[in-house]
């Protein structure tokens, strides 16, 4: 973690607040693009920092969003936490609250049906190109560990009901004994 200037900051938080405009789906679906911002163009975190944040994040109980405050974290501290978690909640939250309270009033309205049945392609693409950009560290250390790991979890979420938190237990015993 190390010292930003405020205008990195600000570019910062301006880049969390396109994101929020982005976020269909979730403020996960942007992690791509948060990815590409944080590591590849600027080198405030790792491949590792990133995939570890997200990862950390997601374990923890609560919202989807918390790896926004754990990337802002590791970026910048109590300020880079302040600058991501402004700039993804505030535009997709005042947006989703005008948007729904129109849309409640006029739920048989076309643009409505149609803004709805749109989201879902969009949603599923980003996800899966969240998926593909998390996976690259696992797949970069040539271990058949990590792929067999992702295949199975590919698998069993395609074709069981079960749990996502038994995959995560098995990847912690996987990673534990360095397997993957």
């Amino acid at each position: 973690m190390s010292a930003l200037s405020a205008a990195d900051l600000l570019q910062m938080l301006l880049h969390f607040t396109l994101m929020s405009l982005l976020s269909v789906g979730g403020a996960i679906t942007t992690a791509p693009d948060i990815h590409r911002y944080l590591v590849h163009e600027h080198h405030w975190l790792t491949d590792v920092q990133f995939t570890d944040s997200v990862a950390l994040a997601q374990a923890a109980p609560g919202p989807n969003l918390l790896f926004i405050a754990v990337l802002g974290w590791n970026v910048a501290g109590p300020l880079g936490v302040v600058a991501a978690m402004s700039g993804i909640l505030l535009p997709s939250s005042t947006i989703a609250w005008a948007v729904t309270r129109w849309g409640q009033r006029r739920p048989d309205h076309p643009a409505v049906r149609i803004f709805t049945n749109g989201l879902t392609p969009l949603t599923v693409g980003l996800l899966l190109s969240t998926g593909w950009v998390l996976s690259q560290p696992v797949l970069g250390h040539g271990r058949p560990g990590g792929v067999v790991m992702i295949a199975l979890t590919v698998a069993v979420m395609l074709c069981t009901k079960l749990s996502p938190m038994w995959l995560i237990g098995l990847g912690a015993v996987v990673g534990a004994l360095d397997w993957a």
